[in-house]
């Protein structure tokens, strides 16, 4: 494991929304290193950044045209580089967003292997062997391109139509054209990835969250090739770059860590429950009486699996989730944050989620959010003008900012101790401050937080967890002993007579006997 993602704590930021510091309306390297301060500040000592390579942008970035450049309207190469300086001079770490499954039709190993005459980048995608011949019902293949180019075939996409799927090959081949894991072109696709890692490491990047990670090989239905392809990328990257971290958007611990990544998130999609904690009948709402024994039964198999080999992370949101602010009130969203800084794994915190922005509903599409977009929205610094994200006019934004009256921001947060950053800031230091809540200290379950119980666990073995987000008082059996309490939010947990208590809306972090 990492030595230095031992006491990580992410801060997830999507550039383009971030801080635009040359007035186009669009986020920009530079404003990331302006407000690097101002991260470090709130206690987090990481940062994964969202794509910022070259691409026409029909997603966001995740449609990826040139892998070894930035994207010109977030800076350059050379900016990138003193990113990487300028954090590590403030002891932070940064990680950027690697999309290994697919590119752009823009990206020049697809042009070429468009091209009717053979050539290296002829087995670089997904190809069938015929026009006529479509790809219909391939895991891990979304759709066909059909009469794009000159080349005879057919090429699978990975989602959206302008993301050509890259080969690495079939895990059970049904057609000539499917390559094996093993062949030639496959392994080639897998040496230009790990081509690309080692450019951004070496020019001082610390690691990379992986887009899709789950989804490199075809037709692989327990994704055991998968595993074994990452095991091989990963193995080698360890060996020339021992420090660097991997974080996978797999949403499967018990897949991701045995692949070789540091850890996994727990997402929107998959088996976890993650959407049982804040978003769907979410727990931590004290209207909804929400249940998280069927998240905990997951949590708990995988944690058993997985503990010591690699860590599961639990996210406020990201940049393809509604806003935690849509389903919790600042009051709800601040024991959230509790259970996230407090449970094992490493933390990540979107952008914007600490001064609680919300989701801002209606938006018209902007490169390919659709859904999405209205969590996308730029930051809110301060009551100034577009809310001090960009100097640009209010509609050459990249999305237009939320124009609510009542809509938080930084600066005001700032300057009120009883605000979501301030708290968010305080559960950060207490984090630091006690080593049972590094992310690899024991963990015991104690009640597990139905609709009738408090959510109870321990931390290392004497630091216990109690929280109650219902408008009621809730015990559970607990034959623990209170010796102090180091963190509260609301009225204070008590034990008596073998069971403990739980006020109704509060939080404890207690030393028990």
């Amino acid at each position: 494991m990492k030595e230095w993602l031992k006491d990580a704590i992410f801060y997830e930021i999507y550039p383009q929304s971030f801080y635009d510091t040359n007035g186009d309306g669009v986020g920009d390297l530079n404003g990331i290193i302006e407000k690097l301060g101002y991260i470090r500040g709130l206690g987090f000592n990481a940062v994964w950044i969202n794509p910022c390579f070259e691409s026409p942008f029909g997603d966001a970035g995740y449609d990826v045209a040139n892998y070894y450049k930035i994207a010109p309207r977030y800076g350059t190469n050379e900016d990138a580089k003193r990113l990487f300086a300028e954090a590590h001079r403030l002891g932070m770490r940064v990680i950027l967003d690697l999309v290994p499954g697919h590119t752009s039709v823009e990206c020049e190993w697809f042009k070429k292997s468009c091209l009717a005459e053979p050539n290296e980048y002829s087995g670089r995608y997904v190809w069938t062997d015929s026009i006529w011949t479509g790809i219909d019902g391939i895991p891990g293949i979304s759709g066909t391109l059909r009469g794009i180019s000159d080349r005879d075939g057919s090429c699978g996409v990975n989602f959206f139509s302008c993301q050509p799927a890259l080969n690495y090959g079939f895990a059970e081949r049904t057609a000539p054209w499917q390559s094996a894991v093993d062949s030639e072109d496959a392994l080639a696709t897998r040496e230009a990835i790990l081509d690309v890692i080692r450019f951004w490491l070496g020019l001082g990047c610390d690691g990379f969250r992986v887009d899709m990670a789950g989804s490199l090989v075809k037709n692989d239905p327990e994704q055991k090739e998968t595993i074994k392809v990452w095991q091989d990328i990963l193995g080698r990257v360890s060996s020339e770059f021992p420090e660097a971290a991997f974080v996978s958007e797999w949403g499967e611990p018990d897949k991701a860590l045995i692949a070789g990544f540091d850890m996994d998130f727990l997402l929107h999609f998959g088996p976890s429950h993650y959407l049982d904690l804040f978003r769907e009948k979410p727990y931590f709402s004290s209207a909804e009486h929400g249940d998280l024994s069927a998240f905990f039964e997951t949590y708990m198999k995988n944690y058993t699996l997985t503990n010591g080999r690699g860590y599961i992370c639990i996210p406020s949101g990201n940049h393809d989730m509604t806003r935690i602010k849509h389903f919790l009130t600042d009051d709800e969203i601040k024991l959230a944050y509790a259970f996230i800084m407090s449970m094992p794994g490493v933390p990540f915190i979107y952008y914007g989620d600490e001064i609680g922005m919300d989701f801002i509903e209606g938006l018209t599409s902007v490169e390919g959010g659709y859904n999405r977009t209205g969590s996308r929205t730029p930051m809110q610094w301060d009551d100034t003008p577009n809310a001090g994200f960009s100097s640009a006019a209010p509609d050459a934004l990249y999305i237009p900012q939320c124009l609510r009256a009542d809509s938080p921001n930084v600066k005001a947060q700032s300057a009120d101790e009883g605000s979501l950053l301030n708290e968010l800031k305080r559960i950060i230091a207490v984090r630091r401050f006690l080593p049972e809540l590094l992310p690899d200290a024991g963990f015991k379950l104690i009640s597990a937080g139905d609709a009738s119980h408090p959510l109870v666990y321990i931390r290392g073995g004497r630091l216990l967890i109690a929280i109650n987000p219902s408008d009621t008082e809730r015990s559970c059996e607990c034959d623990a002993v209170i010796e102090k309490t180091v963190y509260k939010n609301g009225g204070a947990a008590y034990a008596e007579n073998g069971r403990l208590t739980v006020p109704p809306g509060s939080v404890s972090y207690v030393y028990i006997k």
